[in-house]
């Protein structure tokens, strides 16, 4: 880069626009290793507090994108979907949408992340599934979407490699909450898998990255734009987190639950969540109507039709394929289950879900750093919603641990994070808007 890197940090941090030049230069050559971990930190302070506007973040998320290799997937020949949630509690839809998807027909190119911090990740939840492998070469990653028509793997280091090291350098430095930069990186990993369409699922609240509908409406807009700049199909919802989407906050305890409702015998918001992005997806990739998309994903999930894609891909990925006939029998089970019973007469108000999550996490289920290990077995499972009516001693769920202390202290932080009342409460919309076109 001709260029001195510190200029174009001199010239963000005085709120000067950078050109695309510029941008493209400063990322490409901290993605080599020839800028210094300081001066990128020093960028982006100077991002974070002066912002990036339209034109800068889409070139921050181009050159990200052309930091590394990108996955063409041209051997494919049914419809490609993307689906993507920037991360929540009992979020375990895409274990749902990728085979539900796939038995209607659409290839599902699914790269995925671990857990961090109160959410959980889908990987660590499939890797839950004895012998079940992730780390898929892209050759491999292509040829299951188009043999099975979905697969579940992660990021290959050659792929987007900038925002792997961005990342973790915002992450030390405080600057990942900046709807610029969230965006990029989120979209750069999209944007670099070349499908049909992109869906995106922005969380909003207590439980969520975005603790208000505002912050994600505004990041759901930021990531449209970016697609639309790419040409490439995208649609954005902003669902609700207030509290836990499905009822299990773990690793085997979510195969469990996907396992369930993929048989069909599960409802609530997790399904309802499924069969929306099912629907939102085959409706724009095959020109069906928008209920006659929905319509086809819950009949799939209701015949078990789905569930045979879900076995295929554990198959093809390693992983125990009995464990759709018997997932408690296959999956690691924790030694201790401790229920959670209810403290009171009344009416649920409030969750904490973000207290929720992280007591899973401190149970084992979930990593405070990048690279620690998680345990599979233990987590939480939370059964009621906002606005149900409970009775005293009225079983809530349980948890799962691996000594009592642990279990008891548990329960007690799963009890706290709760809020009761005695008059009707009505519960949260499942989806406060899309965006995109």
């Amino acid at each position: 880069m001709e260029r001195d890197p510190r200029d174009v940090v001199a010239a963000k941090r005085d709120g000067k626009v950078l050109s695309e030049e510029e941008l493209r230069g400063f990322v490409l050559s901290y993605s080599r290793g020839e800028i210094p971990d300081e001066v990128a930190a020093a960028f982006l302070m100077a991002a974070f507090i002066n912002g990036l506007d339209d034109q800068e973040t889409v070139a921050l998320t181009r050159a990200m994108v052309d930091s590394g290799e990108t996955l063409r997937l041209e051997r494919i020949s049914r419809p490609k979907v993307d689906k993507h949630s920037t991360g929540g509690v009992a979020d375990g839809v895409t274990l749902v949408f990728a085979p539900l998807a796939a038995s209607l027909g659409l290839a599902v190119a699914k790269l995925s992340g671990r857990g961090l911090g109160h959410t959980g990740g889908t990987l660590d939840k499939l890797e839950a599934i004895p012998g079940l492998r992730t780390d898929l070469e892209p050759e491999a990653f292509e040829r299951q979407v188009e043999e099975v028509g979905c697969a579940v793997a992660a990021q290959t280091a050659d792929l987007v490699p900038a925002d792997g090291a961005l990342y973790a350098l915002r992450d030390a430095t405080a600057t990942v909450p900046s709807i610029p930069l969230i965006a990029a990186s989120v979209m750069s990993k999209k944007l670099a898998v070349e499908t049909d369409l992109v869906l995106l699922d922005v969380k909003a609240g207590g439980g969520a990255f975005m603790k208000t509908a505002e912050d994600a409406e505004a990041l759901a807009k930021a990531c449209a734009k970016l697609a639309a700049a790419w040409g490439r199909p995208a649609r954005v919802a902003v669902t609700d987190m207030s509290q836990p989407l499905g009822d299990a906050i773990g690793n085997a305890l979510d195969i469990v639950e996907a396992v369930e409702l993929l048989r069909g015998e599960m409802r609530g918001r997790l399904r309802d969540a499924a069969v929306m992005f099912a629907g939102e997806a085959l409706s724009r990739l095959t020109g069906v109507a928008m209920g006659e998309g929905r319509a086809r994903a819950a009949a799939a999930l209701d015949s078990g039709r789905a569930l045979e894609w879900f076995r295929r891909m554990v198959e093809a990925q390693g992983g125990d394929p009995r464990v759709v006939d018997d997932p408690v029998g296959v999956l690691p089970r924790a030694p201790l289950v401790l229920p959670v019973p209810c403290p009171r007469d009344g009416v649920l108000a409030e969750v904490d879900a973000e207290a929720l999550g992280r007591a899973s996490a401190d149970l084992g289920a979930g990593r405070r750093r990048k690279g620690e290990p998680v345990d599979p077995a233990v987590g939480v499972v939370f059964r009621p919603k906002i606005g149900d009516r409970l009775a005293a001693g009225a079983p809530l769920g349980e948890v799962h641990a691996r000594d009592e202390d642990a279990a008891r202290a548990c329960v007690e932080r799963v009890l706290a994070a709760l809020t009761f009342g005695e008059d009707p409460v009505e519960p949260p919309p499942l989806v406060h808007g899309w965006y995109g076109g």
